[in-house]
Parts: C-alpha cells; structure tokens; sequence
C-alpha cells in the first residue's frame, strides 16, 4: 500500500446550466449552495468533499465515465423525489436491480439503500424486488 497524502478533495461535474444543476443537487442532497466563481457554482463542502458544477458548452452525450452512488433508507420514494425535482429514471438498466436515475442534464447516478444488500455473481442488485 503507498503512504501517498493525495485525497479526493471535491467531485466537479460539467454542466450547459450549472445553477439548474446545482439546484437539483442542493435539494436531493441537503447541501446548500455557497459560492459561485467563474464557470463554478459550489454546493456546501461535507465530510471533506466538495460538490462543484462547472459551465461547459457542450451537453453531455454517451454514457457516463464515472457516476455517483446516493443511499436512502427508502430508494422506491426518493425516485419520485428525484422525478419532481426534474430528474428521470433509467429503464435501460432496470435488469441490473440498481434504480439508476439521471440528473436534469442527463448524468446518471444510482440510488441505493443505506446498509448492506446482496449482488449475485453477475453483479445484479436485489433490494428493488
């Protein structure tokens, strides 16, 4: 194992509209937004990570690279959070078991629930069922 002193200090998404986004993020995640700076708006820094969006010209196409994991005692009900706030479920990956939403621009993320749940051997989640 290294001694490396490296950290991940915030996550930055890119947005055509980052104060839609931040919108979006600031009220499913409980985190205010606190400063804007150029191209970035910046919602409150917890547990050590910032949470920034960034203009960017171009909307995001393809799948995404990375994506977030956000847990909730109760998936079913923040899916029609996220729907109200703008966001959309991802059928395509219903056979996987993992509710995937996407953001108003499009980023997907998955909503999980808090504690453990089982994956079989393809990977494939179960606590929707």
């Amino acid at each position: 194992m290294s001694n490396s002193s490296m950290r991940v200090d915030a996550l930055i998404v890119d947005a055509v509209d980052p104060e839609r986004l931040a919108a979006f993020w600031s009220e499913l995640l409980g985190r205010p937004v606190v400063g804007r700076m150029g191209p970035y708006v910046w919602l409150r820094r917890e547990d050590g990570l910032g949470l920034g969006f960034q203009r960017t010209g171009e909307p995001r196409s393809g799948k995404n690279r990375m994506h977030f994991d956000v847990t909730s005692p109760d998936p079913a009900a923040e899916q029609q959070r996220v729907e109200e706030l703008g966001g959309r479920r991802l059928e395509q990956y219903d056979e996987g078991g993992f509710l995937v939403m996407a953001d108003p621009e499009g980023n997907e993320f998955c909503i999980i629930p808090e504690g453990a749940f089982e994956l079989d051997d393809e990977g494939r989640a179960d606590y929707l069922g």
